[in-house]
């Protein structure tokens, strides 16, 4: 178990490293026509949703997993 977390962490992290070398040609772009706002914007708006999802899905499970020990 441990040899397979740890090949999926170097997978992942091995990944990415090349590309955090890379120039920021994109992201310059974007910073000067003032687009880079609306993009991080999007992205916290996408990530402030998920985690209210995650938060309403677990209390529904809470819920759900009190009724069934109450049942028991």
């Amino acid at each position: 178990m441990r040899i397979r977390i740890l090949s999926i962490f170097c997978l992942l992290f091995g990944t990415t490293i090349p590309l955090s070398a890379q120039d920021g040609g994109l992201v310059d772009f974007m910073d000067s026509i003032g687009k880079i706002y609306v993009v991080v914007g999007v992205i916290l708006v996408i990530f402030i949703g998920l985690v209210i999802y995650l938060i309403r899905l677990d209390r529904k499970i809470a819920r759900l997993e009190n009724q069934i020990m109450d049942n028991d």
